[in-house]
Order: C-alpha cells, then sequence, then structure tokens
C-alpha cells in the first residue's frame, strides 16, 4: 500500500498534537489543539 505526503502530514499533525498534550512540562495547548484540528480537517476529505 503506498501512502502519500498528503495522507502522512495530518496524521503526523494529529500524532505531535496528541503528544504535546500528553507531556505536562510542554504545556503548549493552543498549539496542539490546532495541530489535531487541523489534522482531522485534512482527514476529513479522505475518510
Amino acid at each position: 500500500m503506498y501512502i502519500s505526503l498528503h495522507m502522512v502530514q495530518p496524521i503526523l499533525a494529529i500524532a505531535i498534537g496528541l503528544l504535546i498534550l500528553l507531556q505536562p512540562k510542554m504545556a503548549h495547548y493552543l498549539v496542539a489543539i490546532f495541530l489535531i484540528v487541523f489534522g482531522i480537517l485534512e482527514l476529513a476529505p479522505m475518510i
């Protein structure tokens, strides 16, 4: 199965956002929420 960069980018954004939320010392919640929302919005047309 071929995975294009266009598909990896939103998944990576969601993963990084979740990692930021899980790290209490890196409390950049706005950045994390933005990345998760961006990833979901980018993935939505593909589903």
